[in-house]
Parts: C-alpha cells; structure tokens; sequence
C-alpha cells in the first residue's frame, strides 16, 4: 500500500497497484469478512482474525510472507520518510540533516543516517514501552486512517487546483470518501488511551519543529533583506577617513544573490578594514546529479573595476563532490581571472558597436562556457598586445591563463582578448592585484547568528525562538563551515532581533 516515487515510477507504482497490490487486497478482506461472518463465536487473546482464517496446513508458510510483506513496507515507509523530510529541508521546514544521494539516475534515492537512527530508536521504544500487539495496532491504525482522510482532503484541493474541475466535484469526492473515512477515523479515537495518543504526539512534535523552524528561518530571510545594505554604501567605504583595505582576498558567505549582507557591514563597522579583493559567495544546491566544471561559477561586478570586489555563485549538484579548500581556491580565483578577461572583451567590443562605456557591468557571467569563450576571442588579430610587471603576455588562446606553486604564488598569462591598449592595461593591472592578494592569503567570512525577542514579546514567540536557538545549535551546520580550517575562518556574530 505504500510507495515512493523517488524509487518507483509513476507507471510502474500504477501498474503493480491495479494488477497485483489491489486484487491481492479485495480477496484478503472479502476471504477474512466471509470467515467471521460464519465463525463469530470465537474469542482468545492468543489469536488474530487474520491467522485462524488461515487453514493450520499453511499457517507458517503465510506467516513468513506476511513477516516478508512488513518488511518491505516497512522499507517504503522508511524511503517514504526520507524523501519527506528532504523534501521539507529544501524549503525550509525542517532542519539541516546529512542527505546521501544513492543513485546518480535517481534524484530521489536518498539515504538519512540521521533519520534512520531516530527510526530505529523510536521502533525499540514503542516496542519495550507497549509490549502489546493491541496496543501497537490501535497506534498504527489511526495513523494509518489519519493519512487516509488527510489524503482525501488533500485530493479535493488538486481535483480544483490541479485538475481545474469544478468545485460542486471536489466538494462530492471529499463528502464520499471523506465520511467513511471520518467514521472509522472517529472509532479509532475512542482507542486513544489505549496507544492510538502515540501517533497524534509524534506528529505534534514533528509539526512543532517544521513550524518553528520555518518562521524563524523566513523571519531571518526578511531581517536580511530589510537590513542588507546598499551597493552605494560599499562604494563609499573607501572614501571614509580610517577605512583600510587589507592586503588578501575575503570571501564573504552569505545566501543572499543581491546586494550587500548585513554580516559584512556589521564586520565593516566594529572593524574598518576590509581585504583588497572582495568576493561575496552563494553556495546553491540544484536539483541534478552533476554541474558541468565550465557552469559551476557565476560570476559578476559589485561595483566599478577599480573597487575590485565580485559576486560569485557557486552551483553544486546533488552529487557532486564538494572541494577541499585549495581547489575551491583555485577555481575560484581562475574563474575571477577568466571573468575579468572576458568582460574586458565584452566592454571593449559594446565600445566598437555603441562608442559608449558602461562604467561597471552588473550581470552574472557563467564562466566557462563555450558561447563566452568565443566571445573572448573577439577580434583576435586587430587586438593589441600589452603586459605589465608581474603579468606575462601569452599566446595560449585556449588556457585559462592561471599558474600555482607550493607557497600559493599565482602567476597569470593574459591573452590578447582586448581591442584597446587603456583596457588592456585595466586588465593587467586587475590581475596583477587579483595575484598580489591571492599571494597573501584568503580569509573566509561567515556569519555567526542567534536570534532573540523583541522586548514585550509573547510567551508562544520566545518558546519559539528559544526552540530554533536549541535546534540550530544541536543540528548540522552549514557544509561551508565543515571543509574550512579555523585558521582561515572568521565568523562574524549577528544578532537577529524578531
């Protein structure tokens, strides 16, 4: 009676329930409804329905299968879970677990250790605290009628918003299968006291948490955009009398895609100082087994060339196999290097088609692909050849220009890509900065947050808040935070009053 989508497919799920699954459900009810109804006399503590309706001859051969038929379904339901509380991870309602991709097929084959472990631990408590089959089916039957009618609800709503029926139908589905399912829901709750309460605490608790979780995280959300400050500010930094910009690059997490996050100004204003190369990092996960190396980075201008700060998304998917930190540094700083040589050619030929320069170009650049590249080979041979002090002119149109060594000295080669000798200069100058920083090290900069009440709160309000500082201090933190040395992390601490 129970499947996963994330293992099955619609048709296969489809095909073993009409063909197999429902005949096989018909026969068992109508075989045991025939049985009592000519043997009703009977009563022992010691026997079930389903078992003295079998004949002695096969009694152990069904019980086996039976014992095989609840361990698949038990597998379902435990596949089942997992994919709901991935499925609640991805839109914020449920916190942060480890989820293990077991197929590179299947987006749903998915393995929780954490929610595995909670399952077995509640199986071995419900069975030691119980220690009554009655009692365990009074739990498990109002579970399983509860997911019935909610069901039968939840198909209404898609009869009218999915399947666009009219209303008067919906309304008919849900009052013919929704009052059958409302008697037998209503005879399992008169069992309450009698282990049907177990089911209806677990799923209290669980709700408890999803919603805690959730509107503290979207609280945080809109406290993030509504006290994230403006590209205008950050432009203004350098221009205030004992603002230093420190030699290295910082990369600046934050999940926001736009603008400046309010970490960083908080940084900014207990410490004036910010390093020379800013990089403002959002780590997304996306919903495919792979990203291709050459779509990884998205990379864009916060600001004018002179300021030298970017923004970089960085895509992961679901199997992909997260850097150690040295290589991220090294894709990142060479996708930095491609970008500003590709927006330099890209600049330079709007100036040959318009003759007007924008003064900073505010898109994302996916770096690395194939359209891009061609674009950076624009007019190859009229171009003009510059190098500077540190940087070499080569002729490898096709490298990316980037070279390392033991100690984390970068040396870059710029192609002839620019159709002017001022941008050509630009360029080398943005690299040759880009290499100085890198030569001086990297910091990581994350934010650090816990979230209090306003004064005059409501008691609900600080129960929650209290619930999601507990949940987010004993849950698993951010996967950036996990492959960073503490030598290189600085954690930025952000109060997120609610």
């Amino acid at each position: 009676m129970f499947a996963d989508l994330g293992h099955f497919s619609y048709s296969a799920i489809q095909l073993a329930f009409t063909s197999l699954v429902y005949p096989a459900l018909i026969l068992a009810y109508m075989g045991q409804a025939a049985y009592l109804s000519k043997h009703h006399d009977f009563y022992s503590n010691s026997q079930v329905g389903f078992y003295i309706a079998v004949p002695d001859k096969v009694r152990w051969p069904v019980l086996v299968l039976a014992i095989l038929a609840s361990v698949v379904g038990s597998q379902a339901i435990i596949s089942g879970t997992f994919s709901i509380i991935n499925q609640s991870q991805s839109l914020s309602c449920f916190p942060r677990v480890k989820v293990v991709h077991t197929s590179e097929k299947i987006h749903g084959q998915i393995y929780i250790p954490e929610i595995n472990w909670l399952l077995m631990i509640l199986c071995i408590a419900v069975t030691v605290g119980f220690r009554d089959t009655k009692h365990m089916g009074n739990a498990s039957g109002l579970a399983v009628i509860t997911v019935m009618l909610v069901t039968t609800f939840l198909t209404s709503l898609v009869i009218m918003v999915c399947w666009h029926k009219p209303p008067l139908l919906a309304l008919g589905f849900l009052l013919f299968f929704g009052s059958v399912e409302a008697l037998y829901f209503s005879a399992s709750l008169i069992k309450f006291l009698e282990g049907a309460w177990l089911p209806i605490l677990l799923a209290l608790i669980l709700m408890a948490v999803m919603l805690v979780w959730h509107i503290t995280t979207i609280k945080k959300y809109e406290f993030d955009l509504q006290n994230k400050v403006t590209l205008e500010w950050l432009l203004a930094l350098g221009d205030k009398l004992g603002m230093v910009r420190v030699p290295g690059i910082g990369l600046v997490y934050t999940d926001l895609t736009s603008g400046v996050p309010a970490n960083f100004s908080r940084f900014v204003t207990n410490l004036p100082a910010f390093h020379k190369v800013l990089v403002f990092v959002c780590v997304k996960s996306v919903p495919v087994p792979y990203v291709f190396p050459a779509e990884r980075y998205l990379v864009g201008r916060v600001g004018p060339p002179g300021h030298r700060s970017y923004r970089c998304i960085v895509r992961y998917g679901y199997r992909d196999v997260h850097q150690d930190v040295d290589s991220f540094e090294t894709e990142l700083i060479e996708s930095l290097a491609m970008f500003i040589k590709l927006n330099a050619s890209y600049r330079c030929s709007e100036v040959s088609q318009s003759e007007q320069l924008e003064e900073w170009e505010p898109g994302l650049t996916v770096i690395g692909s194939n359209t891009l590249r061609d674009h950076a080979s624009y007019d190859l041979q009229d171009s003009v050849q510059h190098s500077a002090a540190s940087v070499e002119v080569a002729d490898s149109p096709g490298g990316t220009g980037l070279e390392y060594n033991s100690s984390k000295q970068v040396r870059f080669f710029i192609d002839s890509l620019v159709v002017s000798p001022e941008a050509d200069k630009q360029v080398a100058e943005e690299l040759e900065a880009l290499a100085a920083a890198r030569e001086a090290g990297t910091a990581f900069i994350l934010g650090h947050s816990h979230v209090q009440c306003k004064p005059g709160s409501s008691v609900v309000k600080k129960l929650t808040v209290v619930g999601y500082n507990f949940l987010r201090r004993n849950c698993r933190g951010p996967d950036v935070v996990l492959r960073v040395p503490p030598a290189s992390l600085l954690e930025v601490g952000m109060v997120y009053v609610l």
